[in-house]
């Protein structure tokens, strides 16, 4: 399968460790964090990605997933955080340069080959500040590859998640609060995030998942709702919960399983991840043992 990442970024982390800094550096962004897992759950995977500047010199080394890169002359973003503290304290970010016209061409025609070759591909975003790519790229990908038999999934917020709707998706993840923040909801209450699933399903989407945070999934499947329930687990880094979820769904489709077991896979990746410091991380082998113990409820609104 492949996933659209138009700009990953390059990562700084440091951290303390016996009295000292410990520095960390890694290839991040959310079409990163969703490969890794996508890889780890047994699915061959392919990101489609633009590499410049020195960042992109450094990330080509760092994405540690199979790679189809675009070389160009945009700069690939990136931030560096302290976190000694144990928070997060953000001490520079560096945002993404624009791609040319020839570069966006470019990037459009090699995912295209790509994702039409693997036949489920997963659409994801560059940072939110961060404008690589204009929002139409993600309708004109979703229209082209769902209108050609390949399944698309979507995980976006603001003017992408509303462009990509437009191409007509089969599959979209968001957040209660992205749900809630892009006006398709009025509040978290359950009842507004099911109305905001109809919404969002008038796209043509067999599926609208809404992760909310330690409650229970939300899911629009085909019609009809249901809670998602997962083992509690104690969490160490909240943070990915959401992008795994998304990398279990779309490894769940491409490995052949039906909505709702690819929904299960990918409610129990997300429970992993949130467990682990590294984002987009968790073995194969506890994601599936803890599918087994993820429930579907179906759910009426009233």
């Amino acid at each position: 399968m492949v996933v659209f990442a138009p700009s990953p970024e390059l990562t700084v982390t440091v951290e303390e460790l016996d009295g000292a800094p410990d520095i960390h550096v890694h290839a991040g962004g959310q079409g990163v964090w969703q490969s890794r897992m996508i890889e780890s759950l047994g699915a061959d995977v392919v990101l489609c990605a633009a590499l410049g500047g020195e960042t992109g010199q450094v990330l080509r080394h760092l994405i540690g997933v199979g790679l189809k890169a675009r070389e160009v002359a945009a700069r690939n973003g990136g931030y560096v955080h302290d976190r000694r503290d144990g928070g997060r304290d953000q001490v520079v970010r560096m945002p993404a340069d624009a791609l040319t016209r020839h570069e966006l061409d470019d990037l459009y025609e090699m995912t295209l080959v790509e994702a039409l070759g693997a036949g489920v591909a997963v659409l994801s975003g560059p940072a939110e500040q961060d404008e690589p790519v204009p929002d139409s790229v993600y309708e004109r990908l979703a229209k082209d590859l769902g209108g050609n038999g390949c399944r698309v999934v979507v995980d976006l917020s603001g003017g992408r998640l509303a462009a990509a709707l437009r191409g007509g998706p089969e599959v979209v993840k968001v957040s209660h609060t992205e749900l809630v923040s892009d006006g398709y909801a009025g509040s978290d209450d359950l009842e507004e995030l099911a109305r905001g699933c109809r919404k969002i399903a008038e796209c043509g989407a067999r599926a609208v998942v809404v992760s909310r945070a330690a409650e229970d999934t939300l899911a629009l499947l085909d019609g009809d709702f249901y809670l998602v329930s997962v083992p509690e687990l104690s969490p160490v880094d909240t943070r990915g919960g959401g992008d795994s979820m998304t990398a279990g769904l779309a490894a769940g489709l491409a490995q052949g399983l039906s909505l709702e077991e690819a929904l299960k896979l990918g409610a129990a990746a997300g429970a992993v991840n949130i467990t682990r410091h590294g984002l987009g991380t968790g073995s194969g082998d506890v994601v599936r043992e803890l599918t087994e113990r993820v429930t579907l409820k179906p759910w009426e609104t009233s």
